[in-house]
């Protein structure tokens, strides 16, 4: 990539924050989306494409309460506005979050006029960034548009991700760690071969708990043994959390035009069903590389995947493809 822009501290107000049947952050598909949107704008303005982005979040609070004071949260919701009828109009319910993020997009494309071409770029993405959505919310503020080169030489790229990295902080990176989720599928299956991947993908999502008896001398085991209970760790440390990670085709790809109440009657149409994996949050201080936070659209056109994928295994060698280990 030749240059980074970046968008600090972006407030977000009433973003989505359902993905799938997980929910508490936007899913990756709304910034990548948001990306490519000002992609097609810069590149009719500027001729510039933005190939990627990385999500730092600062702050987050999703809008729902605790009704009774205890027990499940719901999300509050909005009141619609009445029919023609006059009366209360049925409503979905939506789930909103507050957030405030950082994003970073790889831009490709030469900026032309030095220095004056930067600035002219940044006052351009000050004023057509915050007039667009971001995961569904209004954008109320953006801090800071920056526009920085990225060096090549070896030493002048470290000393420029340690200061890029570090100028992230507070805030956590949203990673893939979906790998984790294979190893640990494939242990599962070594012991019980009848185990599906949505038990392994439970295990890092569910809070689970065992029961330990406390037998005295001479007790048999029955209904009335007292019991101690204890926290059963998740499969991997760090701050794990289940996301949606794309999509996979679940019908043929029908030609534009030929599906009823399609949204556009220009493009081809085909249904799909979200695919869910295993992301981490990390503290920016914890990665070696600004190239290693970017997601990126991937398309297997054989097995009909759309999935959003980055290169944050540090520590695992094996990265095979996201649809072998997501679902």
């Amino acid at each position: 990539m030749s240059s980074l822009i970046i968008l600090r501290h972006v407030r977000v107000e009433n973003a989505n924050a359902i993905a799938g049947f997980t929910y508490g952050f936007p899913a990756i598909t709304h910034f990548l989306g948001y990306t490519h949107a000002l992609s097609r704008k810069l590149q009719g303005s500027h001729g510039l494409v933005l190939d990627g982005c990385s999500v730092v979040c600062h702050q987050h609070q999703v809008q729902c309460y605790q009704p009774s004071g205890w027990g499940d949260y719901v999300f509050a919701q909005s009141r619609n506005p009445l029919t023609k009828e006059g009366v209360t109009a049925p409503i979905m319910e939506e789930g909103k979050v507050h957030i405030t993020v950082s994003l970073l997009m790889e831009c490709k494309g030469l900026i032309p006029n030095g220095e004056t071409g930067v600035k002219a770029l940044q006052q351009h993405l000050e004023s057509v960034c915050p007039a667009m959505r971001m995961a569904g919310g209004t954008i109320t503020s953006i801090r800071k548009v920056e526009i920085v080169s990225i060096p090549q030489a070896e030493e002048e790229r470290k000393r420029f991700n340690r200061r890029q990295l570090r100028q992230l902080l507070p805030g956590f990176v949203l990673l893939d760690r979906s790998s984790l989720l294979k190893e640990h599928f494939h242990a599962l299956q070594a012991e019980h071969p009848e185990t599906e991947l949505i038990d392994a993908w439970l295990d890092f999502v569910a809070l689970k708990a065992k029961a330990e008896p406390l037998l005295e001398e001479g007790e048999v085991l029955s209904e009335s043994t007292k019991v101690e209970w204890h926290y059963i760790q998740k499969p991997h440390g760090g701050w794990l959390v289940p996301i949606c990670t794309g999509y996979r085709a679940i019908s043929p790809l029908y030609e534009a035009g030929t599906v009823a109440n399609s949204r556009d009657n220009q493009t081809p149409f085909r249904f799909v069903e979200s695919v869910f994996g295993i992301g981490e949050w990390r503290s920016p201080h914890r990665i070696k590389s600004v190239e290693q936070l970017f997601w990126r659209y991937h398309y297997d056109e054989q097995d009909g995947y759309y999935l959003c994928k980055n290169n944050s295994d540090l520590n695992d060698e094996d990265t095979e493809q996201a649809e072998d280990y997501s679902f």
